[in-house]
């Protein structure tokens, strides 16, 4: 116990120095990160936590859970970055503590270390972890309801009724709330996922054999219902079905088109899990294939493992929106499996093989050469302008940004550790090896949040929400035009309207207005705008164009 104890405190620490530091140390991004920050705001503004808001108008898009999250952080810390990120620090640290703790009881404090080293020291789970979108939680609890599941299958079926001590009804209740906690984050892809999970052991590696009662089954709905409902229903009984339409609606034009914003190509996810879960993603691979070592316990919970993988995959994949973000939910199997090709490694009970250290050597040498590299790149990017033909993006690069030359050293770093595990895992020091490729991969992220980051959002939107923060105290409107941003409202602190009308785009553009209205677009697209009464153009800067609009004299 004094063991767990410790390494619970030292995950614990570890969590906060890797995913606190720094939240705030650069803006918001557009959409989502903005959108949801933006909604906790408006939150505060109007005193209204039954509803979620988009510029006072109700949001249907995504349930209120997490925008409560950061609702409760700006009441403590302020309607800043760090708030609207720290939701997703403590996640992280929970995650860490939970996979932790289901590895170690599953196979041995080891394998828990292993497997909290994965999730911390691979580039997108821990880049995650400092942002402020849903997904996170949403994964949590997902991975949470599958976890308790498996155990009441486990139950069910005789498999080591030593580490299933409770009664099958606990586990399913346990189940139930968290895939209902799921769907108040985000929605009902959280149940379709346990279920297709579920649905897809069944028939593959159960051979369709059922291992759950159909009361439980009742149970676990009901329980679902009754949790994801608290909500739902009262947004129901209070408004009537109006958001639980244009939610499904939205649901449905995501599942269908590229409403999104992103196509993608069609093995889009395996490239972003090969490369945006590295190293964890290139360890995974090995563990894919049998280990006739296995306990029951570990091979029928790394079967559940592979089967969320392929699921995830294949779902998102036929979805017509790819995000990156939309196949987070494998990183816990990734993360598992990559934990555990490093426990056979240890136990001797695999053996190291040329093919993977093939394909780390290449990955490891593309992400660190781009990290190398970039900041040279971005630090001389008018040279690049003559081969770009958009001009909003070529408009970016003429931003001012204060590269010290240094950067680059980011990614040599990271090539070091790389080249550094792949000599100890080679002399078999496992343990060294697991160090410096997740330790290093965690030091490249966090330096990287806060010397590169930054100076990449100068170019992306800096220039944009300068304007809109040199304005926010301003009594005026801000609007952006031809393009569509949620930055606007954050940003620029706008506040409820006496009228609903007072802020529609299109009084603000050639309406009456009763104060000056600030207008953002981007090159080439401000011209039309421009041939509006009372319409003159500032300046532009960075690919945005930044108009005024006076009221007309009376």
């Amino acid at each position: 116990m004094r063991l767990v104890s410790r390494s619970n405190l030292i995950l614990s620490l570890l969590g906060v120095a890797l995913f606190v530091p720094f939240l705030g140390a650069v803006h918001l991004f557009d959409w989502d990160e903005i959108n949801f920050a933006e909604c906790a705001r408006e939150m505060l503004v109007l005193n209204d936590y039954n509803r979620v808001y988009i510029n006072f108008q109700p949001f249907w898009e995504k349930p209120p859970l997490f925008i409560w999250m950061q609702a409760f952080c700006m009441n403590i810390f302020g309607v800043n970055e760090f708030s609207a990120r720290f939701p997703n620090a403590v996640c992280g640290i929970i995650t860490l503590l939970v996979v932790y703790n289901i590895g170690r009881k599953l196979i041995s404090h080891q394998f828990g270390v292993f497997w909290a080293m994965a999730f911390a020291g691979s580039f997108f789970p821990n880049l995650y972890f400092k942002s402020g979108i849903i997904d996170p939680f949403f994964n949590l609890f997902i991975f949470l309801s599958l976890y308790h599941f498996i155990l009441y299958s486990w139950k069910n079926t005789g498999v080591n009724p030593d580490k299933t001590p409770h009664s099958p009804s606990y586990y399913i209740i346990c189940s139930g709330i968290f895939v209902g906690l799921a769907m108040m984050m985000k929605g009902p892809a959280a149940l379709l996922i346990l279920g297709l999970t579920a649905g897809s052991y069944c028939i593959f590696y159960s051979r369709f054999r059922v291992f759950w009662k159909w009361k439980h089954l009742l149970l676990f709905l009901f329980i679902t219902l009754l949790v994801s409902c608290s909500w739902y229903g009262y947004e129901v009984w209070k408004h009537g079905t109006w958001f639980l339409e244009e939610f499904i609606t939205y649901q449905i034009r995501l599942f269908t088109t590229h409403d999104a914003g992103q196509k993608g190509f069609f093995g889009y996810h395996y490239v972003v899990l090969l490369f945006g879960c590295f190293p964890a993603s290139v360890l995974a691979i090995a563990a894919f294939f049998r280990n006739k070592a296995n306990l029951d316990e570990e091979r029928h919970f790394k079967g559940w493992m592979v089967t969320l993988f392929w699921v995830v995959t294949i779902l998102f994949t036929i979805v017509q929106s790819r995000i990156i973000h939309y196949s987070s939910m494998a990183w816990f199997a990734v993360t598992f499996l990559a934990a555990y090709t490093m426990y056979n490694l240890f136990t001797q009970s695999y053996y190291w093989q040329k093919f993977m250290q093939v394909i780390l050597i290449w990955v490891g040498v593309l992400i660190g050469s781009a990290l190398a590299v970039f900041p040279f790149i971005a630090k001389h990017a008018y040279m690049l302008s003559p081969y770009i033909k958009d001009e909003f993006a070529k408009a970016n690069l003429a931003a001012e940004v204060n590269w010290t030359g240094w950067e680059p050293l980011i990614g040599i770093l990271f090539l070091v550790f790389i080249f550094a595990g792949l000599f100890q895992v080679n002399k078999g020091n496992i343990k060294s090896a697991a160090i410096a490729w997740f330790g290093g991969t965690a030091l490249t992220v966090f330096l990287a949040s806060y010397i590169i980051v930054p100076r990449v959002e100068r170019f992306s939107q800096g220039a944009a929400i300068d304007f809109m923060k040199e304005k926010a105290n301003e009594n005026c409107y801000i609007e952006v035009v031809g393009y569509k941003s949620y930055a606007h409202l954050f940003y620029g602190n706008r506040l409820k309207p006496l009228t609903d009308s007072t802020y529609l785009k299109d009084r603000l553009i050639a309406g009456d207005i009763d104060k000056p209205v600030y207008l953002i677009s981007k090159v080439g697209r401000s011209e039309y705008y421009m041939e509006f009464a009372g319409v003159k153009e500032l300046y532009r800067k960075n690919g945005f164009v930044f108009m005024r609009r006076d009221p007309l004299a009376q």
